[in-house]
């Protein structure tokens, strides 16, 4: 059991250490930092998924507005 916190707990020491060098360089608090980085993860997801049903409402709205027609006597 030990050998599977050893790595995890290296991770997280040396994880963290990246959000707090950068909050010491803003000169701000560690948790703001961590906090901001998830708040953007959930942030690009979201908008990656609403540009997709836009997108998806967008073609299906110009196909029934631009029908293809098969020839001149269908009008």
């Amino acid at each position: 059991m030990k050998t599977i916190y050893k790595p995890l707990l290296f991770f997280q020491k040396h994880g963290y250490y990246v959000c707090q060098r950068i909050a010491d360089r803003l000169g701000i608090r560690a948790k703001v930092v961590r906090t901001s980085f998830m708040y953007l993860t959930f942030v690009t997801v979201g908008f990656g998924f609403a540009l997709y049903l836009f997108l998806a409402f967008w073609m299906r709205i110009k196909d029934l507005v631009y029908t293809k027609r098969s020839s001149v006597f269908d009008l």
